[in-house]
């Protein structure tokens, strides 16, 4: 009895915190294809310096896109580029956009 009252308290305390990791990591893999499209996209524009960038051209520098994450090439210029990457499994939805600078946002 106080074997099965000890695993019922930890997977009391387990269960919450496997959660809060997966979401995590879900939103991990979403950072990390933002960055990833990111650094393909100044691949792109290092030989297309007035190029206008979409997603098939940023996959032709090398991006690979995770599965379940949902990238979109907001603006594709070398001047104001704007990619917005979303897992669909994250609850809440949490999309990231990184800028022209580098910069990943919320």
């Amino acid at each position: 009895m106080i074997v099965i009252a000890i695993i019922g308290i930890l997977a009391a305390i387990a269960i919450p915190q496997f959660s809060a990791y997966r979401q995590r990591g879900y939103n991990t893999a979403s950072k990390s294809d933002a960055k990833n499209a990111y650094t393909a996209a100044q691949a792109y524009f290092s030989d297309n310096p007035a190029g206008t960038l979409d997603l098939t051209s940023v996959a032709a520098y090398g991006y690979r896109q995770t599965a379940n994450v949902t990238t979109t090439v907001a603006t594709g210029t070398m001047t104001g580029l704007s990619i917005t990457t979303t897992h669909v499994s994250s609850d809440p939805a949490v999309t990231y956009t990184i800028d022209t600078g580098g910069a990943i946002t919320p």
